[in-house]
């Protein structure tokens, strides 16, 4: 069976044959001219801190604009605000780790706990003071009787 391969191979003219180490030759490849190479100059990399990407995305997120139109007036690209939409964005922050959310789940419940406390302190507070301000209004018996 091999045999029979390598002999077809072999009958092939070396014209026809495109093997993954030979390539295409240099058909339809030329190379630069020094003009060409001289003007092109190799695009400099922007590197954005987070703060501005969670910025940028929470802008997204706001507004009813387009990706393309706020990455034009962000003077970033569109390829670049829509990775930073997936990685920041609030589809990412839903599907945060069951831990994160389990934590964050304590915290809300610590919190809803100290606020019913201090509801509970307030209206008692606002009783002592009601009952306080009924004794100050009542009229006095001696008052009247003068």
């Amino acid at each position: 069976m091999v045999t029979d391969l390598l002999l077809q191979v072999a009958c092939i003219p070396k014209q026809m044959r495109l093997s993954r180490y030979e390539g295409h030759g240099k058909e339809g490849f030329r190379e630069p001219s020094t003009m060409e190479a001289e003007t092109k100059k190799k695009r400099e990399k922007r590197v954005y801190d987070e703060a501005f990407r969670r910025e940028a995305v929470a802008l997204v997120e706001s507004s009813g604009e387009s990706l393309s139109e706020l990455a034009r007036r962000l003077g970033v690209s569109y390829w670049n605000l829509r990775d930073w939409r997936r990685r920041y964005g609030s589809r990412e922050r839903a599907r945060m780790g069951s831990s994160a959310a389990a934590a964050a789940q304590a915290d809300l419940s610590a919190e809803v706990v100290r606020l019913r406390r201090e509801k509970a302190s307030l209206q008692a507070r606002c009783e002592v003071l009601k009952k306080a301000l009924g004794i100050l209004v009542e009229p006095s018996d001696n008052a009247t009787r003068g």
